[in-house]
């Protein structure tokens, strides 16, 4: 593990808040995965992401285990596997910081009789106590959403390689140009400004394909008047950005212009909500009204958007949650408070966070709306909402895709929040 001043105050500030009196902490790194053609060779390795943070490192194998009830400059140890020949020759590994990893089961056999959590991906051979492990997973969690000085200042990085990869795709944005070619450049261009990689895998969508949430892209080239919906974003030592712009190809139609503005004027309302004690769920469901209400004034459905929405109907259109945790991987430490349920209600039965902000946490906001024909075209959909949508306009507008918005904010303890994205632009052509 590194014993760097960030990591070294990180698992002091983690220790404390786990609050572990008696219990024994294992957290594992994982181990390698063979491609599957039984070559020798292993899918890349990432560290588990509750390794990763605590150590700092990328190494297979390895553990670092705590102790509370030894002396502070000893509670915690690393356990590193001693790395092979074969491995110096093939892969160039070198001997990471720590004990050797055979020294585990002498350390473990010492403090016998004790609880046992194992986090991150657990040791070989073990039984770690089932509900300690989970309480301790919990915990660590939540702990790790407020994101610390040298986190944000990875995110920033990652933030100014995914704005330099939008504005080498900006020019790329017409006709006749494909999916693909905009991937390779957008993601050529995040490594040429400092990117590690990419954060999760590039989404470029034009036409209809706009309207898939994960589409891959494709050798599709751009027509006028195509929405074009890209949603990439650069990583930096493991800290990503997630980020969308929707993009209206040549000629912009009346019905694209106006619901790309929907979309844009209800991100920047969400992203002013994103204050310190204010409820994610809250925040949705506010998103998801400005859409409605969009909606409405342009005719697609009918009635008042509170109403719409609270019978769900806005997931026609919009099917996702408006937005999650980012930080160390996508969707990183997203989820529920602590001892709150993940809702029911079929207004929020999409949101992957359900929490109320506090400063530091890093989310994405990103509204949406699209044309999706599995959710139009279904018959009992079309039933229960048939007084609430003007189901004629939708069926002549099925295949225009769609529209997604998406930027990065950090809630701050004072003050508006931070938007780490915000020099990447937003408007539509």
């Amino acid at each position: 593990m590194l014993e760097t001043p960030v990591f070294i105050e990180r698992r002091a500030r983690i220790a404390a808040r786990l609050g572990l009196d008696s219990e024994v902490l294992l957290v594992g790194a994982g181990h390698p995965v063979p491609l599957p053609e039984n070559s020798d060779q292993t899918y890349p390795f990432l560290a588990h992401v509750e390794y990763h943070y605590l150590a700092g490192l990328e190494c297979p194998g390895a553990l670092i285990a705590y102790d509370p009830q030894e002396p502070p400059a000893h509670r915690w140890v690393s356990f590193v596997p001693t790395v092979t020949e074969d491995e110096r020759v093939w892969e160039g590994r070198t001997q990471p910081p720590g004990r050797p990893l055979e020294t585990l089961d002498a350390w473990l056999t010492r403090r016998r009789g004790r609880p046992l959590a194992a986090l991150g991906e657990p040791p070989r051979g073990f039984a770690p106590d089932l509900a300690t492990t989970a309480r301790v997973r919990d915990l660590l969690k939540h702990a790790r959403r407020e994101k610390d000085a040298h986190e944000l200042a990875l995110l920033r990085r990652a933030a100014a390689a995914t704005a330099a990869g939008y504005e080498a795709v900006a020019p790329l944005v017409r006709p006749g140009v494909s999916e693909r070619t905009l991937q390779i450049e957008l993601e050529a261009a995040f490594l040429r400004a400092g990117a590690s990689g990419t954060g999760y895998s590039t989404i470029v969508g034009a036409g209809s394909n706009a309207a898939v949430l994960h589409f891959a892209p494709t050798a599709r080239v751009l027509q006028d008047g195509d929405f074009l919906l890209v949603d990439a974003g650069a990583a930096v030592d493991r800290y990503v950005c997630d980020v969308t712009r929707t993009h209206i190809v040549g000629t912009s139609s009346p019905f694209r212009r106006d619901l790309h503005a929907v979309v844009l004027a209800a991100e920047e309302r969400a992203i002013a909500r994103c204050l310190p004690g204010a409820e994610w769920r809250d925040i949705h469901l506010a998103a998801a009204v400005d859409l409605v209400e969009g909606l409405v004034a342009m005719g697609v459905m009918r009635g008042r958007p509170e109403d719409l929405v609270a019978r769900a109907a806005h997931t026609l259109f919009f099917p996702h949650g408006l937005g999650h945790m980012v930080g160390l991987g996508v969707r990183d430490a997203s989820g529920t408070a602590p001892g709150r349920a993940r809702s029911t209600d079929p207004a929020l039965r999409n949101l992957r966070t359900d929490m109320p902000l506090a400063p530091g946490y890093v989310m994405t906001v990103e509204p949406g709306l699209y044309f999706i024909p599995p959710l139009l075209q279904d018959p009992a959909r079309r039933d229960r909402f048939h007084d609430a949508v003007d189901w004629d306009l939708v069926d002549r507008h099925l295949h225009v895709g769609g529209v997604r918005i998406e930027d990065n904010i950090v809630v701050r303890e004072d003050g508006p929040p931070e938007n780490l994205t915000a020099a990447i632009p937003k408007q539509a052509s």
